[in-house]
Parts: C-alpha cells; structure tokens; sequence
C-alpha cells in the first residue's frame, strides 16, 4: 500500500482541546482531549476526506510557521 504524508496543524483552545487541521485537504479537521487522541483522530479524517475527494490530493512542501504581531484594531464606538 502507498503511503501519503500530510502536514498537521495542532492547537489547543482554552479549555484544553486539541485541535488538529491539515491544510491541504478542505474541511478536514478533527479535535481530542489529548495528543494522542487528536492525532488518531486526524488520521482516520485524513482517510475520510481522501475517500470522499475521490481526487488525487498532492501535499504542499512544508515551508514553515511564523507568528506574526500585529496592533489591535481600534474600536470605533457609536456616537
């Protein structure tokens, strides 16, 4: 069986859920309470999508992240 590899996105909320996206695939996203959860959980959506595409998905070469700072909007409030 060929095997496919995927870039997985995970962050936690605040109540402490995992969650996990892979940018690639449109609307494929899953959640967990732990790592190891979310990250079987993300491969059984992984698989879903494939399937349900029925099209070729070609992943993207991981580049990197970076966090960027911005200043936050100013409010305008009603007069």
């Amino acid at each position: 069986m060929d095997k496919q590899e995927f870039d997985v996105f995970i962050e936690q909320d605040e109540d402490g859920i995992y969650i996990a996206k892979v940018s690639e695939i449109e609307g494929c996203y899953t959640q967990g309470k732990t790592l190891e959860e979310v990250i079987e959980r993300i491969k059984e959506a992984i698989e879903v999508c494939l399937e349900a595409d029925k099209e070729e998905i070609i992943p993207m070469r991981f580049v990197g992240m970076q966090r960027v700072k911005i200043n936050k909007p100013q409010l305008i409030e009603n007069e």
